[in-house]
């Protein structure tokens, strides 16, 4: 969509007509077409509007209602904070007295609208003249808000006077320029020297606006993290999403932390403080206690499964895995407890003969820190094909050793 289009599609005919399409049917979009056009509406505004009613019933799992009213684009809303973690981003800006944000690097402005919520004052920019423009229309009922088109290379932050209650919030891109697939995608990037604008751009807005977060790849490096900042990992259901470094009073646990979030649940903190700081790993298989820990990935993500060992009482089974073994039943609101039936050094006779004398004829896998192909194992496994009586297998290490352990969920 070029910014002609976009203009004829929220303003007047096009607007309109976005507003009274039924809500998106997969497979009728060939005879909704006809029939649009049939009624005088050109064919470019139709495919338009069109897509943006399938766009908008996918963005509902991350926006909610508000993606009904909201102008969106593939690549934007894939890139797009989910609405429950941007309005983490905009309280903390927000509780920590801050009143105007320059958003740089908006995108289609899941966080301006986030912020602007929150009464906050954004100042957002966006490379791309198309994204920042849908930018603007997503943040049409804030007129104190703005977004316009524009680098954040070039943005000169306020000084003097002019900086307090001030606020930055940068998302670099992280995707390579140009086509990469079939589909349109472009490749993704992981390293710092790759993204834009530059680590070092984004540690010089910090340096002027000590009230700055940036939102980074999970795979943030630990040892980036600059003195004095919190990076805070953060993940939904269980998929971690991002690592937003902070900076200056937007700092609440100085280090590495992570924020375990999911539907209906209470949102988990995890910190530095509460972890070992070398978690105690078990000595041997045979020492594998009653239950078994698994962190949720942001934990693992965060290297804080020093907390799960804290909290348990228990060891990891070998360095790096994450699984945590103890003698007691804990609930922990970071990680997924099991019950341990089983523990054996791997082999794929020796568990094969297990599953079958306990009549197990259905499989869930988990393996960290091995190379085992899940698929290929349950191939050789040998399974019934419409099995009812499941088992949970983990397979993992122990003091550097494949093992398997057979677990219950509780």
């Amino acid at each position: 969509m070029d910014l002609a289009l976009l203009r004829r599609l929220t303003t007047g005919e096009g607007w309109g007509l976005l507003q009274a399409l039924p809500p998106y049917e997969p497979g009728s979009e060939l005879s909704l077409q006809q029939r649009l056009r049939d009624a005088g509406f050109e064919p470019d505004l139709v495919a338009a509007a069109i897509n943006q009613t399938r766009l908008r019933a996918k963005a509902v799992a991350k926006f909610g209602p508000f993606a009904q009213g909201m102008v969106l684009t593939s690549d934007g809303l894939e890139q797009a904070t989910r609405l429950e973690v941007a309005a983490r981003h905009a309280e903390r800006f927000r509780s920590s007295g801050i009143h105007t944000v320059y958003d740089l690097g908006c995108g289609i402005g899941a966080d301006a609208m986030a912020m602007a919520g929150l009464d906050l004052r954004v100042r957002a920019i966006d490379a791309d003249e198309v994204t920042a423009a849908i930018a603007a229309v997503n943040l049409r009922h804030w007129p104190e808000c703005s977004a316009t088109q524009g680098l954040a290379e070039e943005f000169t932050p306020p000084a003097g006077e002019g900086a307090r209650g001030v606020g930055a919030w940068l998302d670099p891109a992280r995707r390579t320029p140009g086509v990469a697939d079939v589909s349109g995608r472009t490749r993704r990037v992981f390293s710092l020297d790759a993204i834009s604008p530059s680590w070092e751009r984004v540690q010089e807005v910090a340096r002027a606006l000590p009230a700055t977060g940036a939102k980074l790849s999970p795979a943030f490096p630990h040892a980036a993290l600059p003195a004095g900042a919190e990076a805070q990992w953060t993940s939904w259901d269980g998929e971690v999403l991002e690592c937003v470094v902070w900076w200056g009073p937007l700092v609440r646990d100085a280090g590495r932390t992570a924020a375990v979030l999911g539907r209906g649940g209470t949102p988990a903190l995890v910190t530095q403080a509460q972890a070992d700081p070398e978690p105690p790993a078990l000595g041997s298989l045979a020492d594998l206690g009653p239950w078994l820990y698994e962190p949720d990935r942001a934990v693992i993500r965060a290297g804080l499964v020093g907390a799960l060992t804290a909290a348990t009482g228990g060891a990891e089974l070998d360095p790096g895995v994450g699984y945590v073994s103890a003698g007691t039943a804990h609930d922990v609101p970071f990680a997924r407890r099991y019950a341990v039936q089983e523990a054996m050094p791997f082999n794929v006779k020796a568990l094969r003969a297990w599953l079958r004398d306990h009549g197990v004829d259905r499989l869930t896998v988990k393996k960290r820190g091995v190379t085992v192909d899940a698929d290929q194992l349950r191939r050789q496994l040998r399974l019934p094909p419409r099995g009812r009586t499941e088992a949970v297998v983990v397979i993992t290490r122990v003091r550097g050793q494949q093992v398997v352990v057979v677990v219950q969920p509780r």
